[in-house]
């Protein structure tokens, strides 16, 4: 009789158990590469069809001023993975595929969202873009996840698999073939979205469009008219490919009756480089600047939240964020308690997106690439760009010549109004110099050649 009873006290608890992971929602994190701030149907894009990103824009809230941590990267995805400004802890630049960075990555005291999710049931599994380090330690499943499908490097070719020491890899399998890398990631993300239905998943679809090099296949250039020049008709039909691949993910969540519960993010790792860092055809109009800046242009992007029932639609919210919140607000959804001495710079905003809190997530803002900076606070920024700046030890950062902006009446950051406000900024100065005080040296130095980034030479 004991044992029939410690038996359904079992059945019990799993069933109990079943059913908390069940409540769990799905988390959806999908990131663009070097796309333009302009080039989302929202933002008023005219020459690239986006039908499926402005859907899921439509269905969620848009920020309008949302930002990444990295100008370029390597630091914006340590920033999502860790909730935490990546400048503490010294991932700073990008990680190339040179020896001198052969054993960079995300250093392993870090803790990753899939190595939190996971302690709660959630399967996670990355296909793409990883760049957070390519020794066994850094890899992804290393580091929290249970599947891994993409390249582990900056950049990869779209229709060849294996180049040289940055090969597409299935797990720690190297692929032989792949057809267009962008449907194969769509692809993989749908087939696993199939799989794993009846239980919460965490899925980072980290798309490496639509950075260089410049690839597109016949099918998606016939979408895009002839008239448009180079490289802009490629980056298109590129744009074009990631647009509908991410209507792939999104369909499997709705033939699988998973939309109401799935918390879905959506934003690109930082500015399109129009100026420098692989010039694709982006704008980032009207924004000043580009990836490897501190203007506007290289560091706030396209950002779309969504949850159906959850989250009301159609919405737009000109209150700055940055990718570091969703680290908190997935955790949030989960239901995992927030630790204080996990020292989150990110922010829950299920709050903020559920109207249940008023106010602005963040007071301020930070950012440091080598010696160039910049602070916002409210609609104030302070900001210091030096050209090759992103090379450079921030050791040698000083804030002499930073440029002040008032972004509420100058989005392109066209009016310089430093000497007529001396006081704000020197306060901006002094938050940002405190800041600053708490970061780490960077843990390696920056990348110098393209074919660091792990991009084959065109």
């Amino acid at each position: 009789m004991r044992r029939i009873a410690l038996l359904l006290l079992a059945f019990v608890f799993a069933a109990h158990e079943s059913i908390a992971a069940q409540a769990r929602p799905n988390i959806v994190v999908i990131v663009a590469d070097d796309m333009g701030y302009a080039d989302i149907g929202p933002h008023g894009v005219k020459d690239i069809p986006t039908p499926n990103i402005d859907a899921l824009a439509a269905q969620g809230v848009r920020f309008t001023d949302a930002y990444v941590t990295g100008p370029y990267c390597s630091p914006t995805r340590a920033g999502l993975m860790t909730g935490r400004y990546p400048q503490r802890f010294g991932h700073e630049f990008n990680i190339g595929m040179t020896e001198t960075h052969a054993e960079a990555g995300l250093p392993i005291e870090e803790v990753t969202l899939a190595d939190r999710l996971r302690t709660v049931g959630y399967r996670s599994a990355i296909f793409g873009k990883w760049h957070l380090g390519s020794a066994p330690r850094f890899r992804p499943r290393a580091r929290g996840f249970d599947e891994f499908f993409g390249f582990l490097a900056g950049g990869h070719s779209y229709v060849a698999a294996a180049t040289g020491q940055n090969p597409i890899l299935d797990g720690d399998s190297i692929v032989d073939r792949i057809d267009y890398l962008t449907d194969e990631i769509g692809g993989r993300a749908a087939e696993f979205i199939n799989r794993n239905k009846a239980r919460p998943f965490f899925l980072y679809v980290a798309f490496n469009a639509v950075h260089v090099p410049m690839h597109a296949t016949d099918k998606y250039l016939s979408r895009i008219p002839t008239s448009l020049s180079e490289p802009r008709r490629t980056y298109a039909a590129m744009l074009s490919a990631l647009d509908e691949n991410i209507g792939r993910t999104l369909q499997a969540l709705r033939a699988n009756g998973l939309e109401e519960n799935t918390l879905i993010f959506f934003f690109s790792d930082n500015g399109g480089p129009t100026i420098v860092g692989g010039v694709n055809g982006s704008r980032n109009d009207p924004l000043r600047g580009s990836k490897r800046q501190t203007w506007e242009g290289g560091i706030r992007v396209p950002f779309i939240v969504a949850w159906k029932g959850r989250i009301a639609p159609g919405r737009t919210d000109s209150r700055p964020i940055i990718q570091l919140d969703v680290h908190p607000t997935a955790l949030a959804a989960a239901g995992v308690a927030i630790k204080p001495e996990w020292r989150l710079d990110g922010v829950d905003l299920l709050p903020f997106l559920t109207s249940r809190a008023g106010g602005a997530p963040h007071e301020t803002l930070y950012w440091r690439l080598g010696t160039t900076m910049a602070i916002r606070s409210g609609s104030w920024k302070l900001v210091k760009m030096s050209n090759g700046g992103f090379l450079e030890d921030p050791a040698k950062m000083t804030l002499d010549g930073a440029e002040l902006f008032d972004l509420s009446n100058d989005i392109g950051e066209t009016r310089n109004i430093a000497a007529a406000h001396p006081d704000r900024v020197r306060m901006l100065g002094d938050t940002w110099q405190k800041w600053a005080s708490q970061l780490a040296a960077p843990k390696w130095p920056a990348p110098v050649n393209p074919g660091a980034q792990g991009v084959p030479p065109r």
